[in-house]
């Protein structure tokens, strides 16, 4: 994990949104998401339930 990806996790958590959190890292909603997926591939789990709204 980088710490890139730890600001993705904590913006998401703050905003319970792919947008939003994007946005507020100043990235775009493709990019946050496929860092998102690196890291669920890596540890073999879900980090946010995306059947939700907000997440």
């Amino acid at each position: 994990m980088t710490i890139q990806q730890l600001e993705y996790i904590m913006a998401l958590d703050t905003h319970r949104s792919f947008v939003r959190a994007a946005e507020s890292c100043y990235v775009t909603r493709p990019t946050l998401t496929m860092q998102i997926k690196k890291l669920e591939e890596e540890w073999s789990m879900l980090l946010f339930d995306r059947t939700k709204k907000p997440i």
